[in-house]
């Protein structure tokens, strides 16, 4: 019963990871809890096997599909790397009440984030493809003479910190800050800023991993490794499905499970810390 739980959530957080670029990560750490029996600690741990294995898969199907820029999300990828060690050495110190409670309360927000960005959406009549953006204009350049756009290499920095210290803290991808701050700070269209935000999902997560790795704490690999298995192969569907059908209803749906089990994890979580 325990494999085949792993698979069905398995193929719910590889068919969002894939399809929309992010969302679901934020699945595999309550999948882990509650449906696997594993720790909190262990989960966070065996969250970023998960998520940085279907991110890889799933970004090397969206490149294919031209739906990647890459040079960006490496660069976005490498500047998060500070907040991911950061955050995994953190995670170390805090009880597992309060890992759970601040994955009950980041799921709260993500929720509300997708709830509120699909309302915008159903606004203005829904999102419209866009043309794959040229190259812009650098961040810093060293010739011919030394120059930076520093406003913008801050949000760029803020942002890929944040992203990096959550997917490090709470073993999440961070593909919903990822996305918007694609979107914002580097200028890139939906449809790229899915596809390129699985490159940098793939880099925080190996680094924050790796720092875990050291603390010593191990998950129990047979439903992790089922997870990622299925989780990896539902991704590859996901992003052909992206080119195929609209997303808004798909995150539309998405928003509402996260919702779910956000309540659902605050109220198992948030009692053992009254």
């Amino acid at each position: 019963m325990t494999l085949v739980l792993a698979v069905a959530a398995g193929a719910l957080i590889g068919l969002s990871l894939g399809a929309l670029g992010g969302g679901g990560s934020i699945l595999a750490v309550p999948v882990l809890v509650y449906l696997l029996d594993q720790s909190p600690a262990q989960a966070t741990t065996g969250s970023l096997v998960v998520v940085g294995l279907t991110s890889l898969i799933g970004a090397i199907a969206a490149h294919r599909a031209g739906n990647v820029l890459l040079g960006r999300g490496l660069v976005f990828g490498l500047v998060a790397i500070g907040g991911a060690v950061a955050g995994a050495e953190a995670s170390s110190r805090v009880s597992e009440d309060v890992l759970l409670a601040a994955f009950a309360a980041l799921m709260l927000l993500v929720g509300g984030m997708l709830a509120w960005r699909q309302a915008g959406h159903s606004r203005r009549g829904g999102p419209r493809r866009a043309t794959k953006p040229a190259l812009d204009d650098p961040i810093i350049t060293f010739s011919p003479t030394l120059a930076c756009q520093c406003p913008r290499a801050l949000k760029v920095l803020a942002t890929a910190t944040v992203v990096g210290a959550l997917t490090g803290f709470l073993g999440v991808g961070g593909g919903f800050l990822v996305v918007p701050a694609l979107l914002l700070a580097l200028a890139l269209p939906m449809e790229y800023a899915a596809g390129t935000s699985l490159v940098v999902i793939t880099i925080t997560s190996a680094a924050a991993l790796a720092v875990r790795a050291g603390a010593g704490v191990q998950p129990d690999w047979v439903p992790v490794a089922v997870l990622t298995v299925t989780s990896a192969a539902a991704a590859v569907a996901g992003a052909r499905l992206a080119d195929r059908v609209g997303a808004a209803w798909l995150q539309t749906a998405f928003a509402v499970l996260v919702l779910g089990v956000a309540v659902y994890t605050a109220a198992q979580a948030l009692p053992a810390l009254l």
